[in-house]
């Protein structure tokens, strides 16, 4: 038995993924201990208006760059790599000035028609987070192309370290949730810094020179040539952010500010199982089974391997939630909030198949499968969004609308990772009958 733990713990696979989850798992222990704090000081209504904030965050940062940093880890080539990386960077800036202008023009409007009122003040952070939520995913790429894990590891934590620090600290002379909007929108700013000076690229002469070396040219070979990630993954990222931040913006709009933050704390402590492995595999596996990929490697078995490991994994955080969820919430947060251990069933439920679908995901840009996940989120997010409705229209009850939103989300991750194993085994068939 020992020898066979020294064998797994030599693979550089399960190296990796240990190297960015213990990171990550800090950052986790720092946040479990400061909800101990949070849920105390501050109440329902303030982590309703946090969490309508962060579903606006969510919907709008994974495709602030039109989705080309996820490219930066698929060419052989370093220049290509850092081509794309300049090609990032020039999309993030504009689409934050774009965002700033519009904001200016167009912010009481947007407020109104989206019953976003009660954060429109903070709308105009959105430019700000916007660019650099680009830098960090541009950053993060780079660094998992470049194996360097240990950065992001360190780099998590730090982050958490300050974020939460400054709640709870704050929080004890001015319990509002702007001080919670506020830290929100320093994640990635914090995080991308520490990654950067982690590094060891925080030199002005170096980032003067990187970008003096654009090739105008080449950007738009690049841009053509990875069309598919704006064309077919921007959308279904957004959609898919929607569809994250849409029973928060509903619970606030049709039902109360309290139910969204019963929702946002449930979501919160799902996320973190999803946060601690789930991100941890995703970051180390899409370069792995890229390189199997380019090397003709069947990629059907990788995938199926990381899937079975990631449900198993699973069944122990969602599981315990789905069995025991209301107690266990007031136990861990404190009276008052054993309601949302009531949404947080259905959210473990919804939120398990969410986790073990990461490989699939991760899989499908290597199998040049985007357009395809398009179709698909939109139908997922169709299916889900329709049965909150129906949730709401016929039985007038917030509980069960979370619960038709869950178990809709939940059939659909389970299809997709099925579709997405029927592809990888025509992939493999064909790649075979051309060696």
């Amino acid at each position: 038995m020992e020898n066979i733990l020294v064998k797994i713990s030599q693979k550089t696979f399960v190296r990796n993924v240990v190297i960015v989850a213990s990171g990550t798992a800090s950052a986790q222990v720092i946040m479990v201990v400061s909800s101990q704090f949070l849920t105390r000081i501050y109440g329902p209504e303030a982590f309703g208006m946090f969490g309508v904030y962060s579903s606006i965050i969510a919907i709008l940062a994974p495709a602030v760059a039109l989705t080309y940093p996820i490219a930066i880890v698929l060419p052989k080539s370093k220049e290509t790599a850092m081509n794309l990386m300049r090609l990032s960077f020039y999309v993030t800036l504009l689409v934050a000035l774009l965002t700033a202008v519009v904001l200016f023009l167009f912010n009481d409007l947007i407020a109104s028609v989206f019953h976003l009122q009660e954060v429109a003040a903070f709308l105009y952070f959105l430019p700000f987070v916007i660019f650099f939520s680009g830098c960090l995913q541009i950053i993060e790429n780079w660094l998992i192309r470049n194996n360097q894990y240990k950065v992001t590891a360190r780099s998590i934590m730090g982050q958490t370290t300050i974020v939460q620090a400054g709640m709870v600290g704050i929080g004890f002379f001015n319990p509002m949730a702007a001080v919670l909007i506020l830290f929100t929108s320093m994640n990635q700013v914090l995080r991308s810094f520490l990654m950067v000076t982690g590094a060891g690229y925080f030199r002005l002469g170096k980032l003067t020179a990187f970008l003096k070396q654009t090739n105008t040219q080449e950007m738009k070979r690049l841009a053509k040539k990875y069309y598919d990630f704006p064309v077919y993954r921007t959308p279904e990222l957004l959609l898919n952010g929607f569809s994250q931040g849409f029973p928060v913006l509903m619970l606030s709009s049709f039902f109360s500010p309290a139910a969204a933050g019963f929702y946002a704390i449930g979501r919160i402590a799902l996320d973190m199982p999803t946060h601690l492995i789930g991100k941890s595999v995703s970051d180390v596996f899409y370069p792995r089974i890229t390189k199997g990929a380019n090397n003709f490697e069947k990629i059907t078995p990788i995938l199926m391997k990381a899937t079975a490991v990631m449900t198993v994994i699973g069944l122990l955080p969602f599981g315990l939630v789905i069995l025991i969820g209301p107690w266990l919430f007031e136990l861990v947060f404190g009276e008052g909030w054993a309601m949302a251990g009531e949404y947080a069933v259905w959210i473990a439920v919804w939120g398990w198949t969410r986790f073990l679908q990461g490989p699939s995901t991760s899989t499908l840009p290597v199998l040049s499968a985007q357009g395809f996940h398009l179709v698909f989120t939109i139908c997922s997010l169709s299916v889900r969004v329709s049965t909150m409705f129906a949730g709401y229209w016929i039985f007038g009850d917030d509980l069960i609308a979370v619960a038709c939103f869950c178990l809709g989300g939940a059939v659909m991750n389970i299809l997709l990772v099925l579709i997405t194993w029927k592809r990888t085994r025509r992939f493999d068939t064909e790649r075979s009958s051309l060696m």
